[in-house]
């Protein structure tokens, strides 16, 4: 099975950070994209953070560009968000997406269960 998970959500004060981890498993051939996302009560799911495969390249929300970085580890399948000088507008769900090639699926998209970030004033 193909899948996603999150970890690394919790409860943070505002200033603070934390770093989010998603795990792609399953019979997987090749990713292409990975993102994060994230959804607050009553909100659209928007998109925080993306990064392609081969080139590297990244594209941020306006609103968490130059706080938080997005990164991936090629060789274990994973992507990181590092989110620095947290918010409490930042607190939501946080889900992690990604389009990958797998056995039997030349695009698959997939989406992860979801982290819960919560940022205290």
């Amino acid at each position: 099975q193909v899948q996603l998970v999150e970890s690394g959500g919790g409860l943070v004060q505002s200033g603070g950070s934390l770093r989010l981890s998603c795990a792609a498993s399953g019979s997987i051939l090749s990713i292409y994209v990975m993102a994060w996302y994230r959804q607050a009560p009553g909100k659209q799911r928007e998109l925080v953070a993306a990064i392609t495969s081969s080139a590297g390249s990244t594209n941020y929300a306006d609103s968490v560009e130059g706080r938080f970085t997005i990164s991936r580890d090629n060789a274990k399948n994973m992507v990181y968000l590092q989110m620095n000088s947290l918010k409490p507008e930042d607190t939501a769900v946080y889900y992690c997406k990604a389009v990958v090639g797998a056995t039997d699926y030349k695009y698959l998209e997939l989406w992860g269960q979801g982290t819960l970030v919560t940022v205290s004033s």
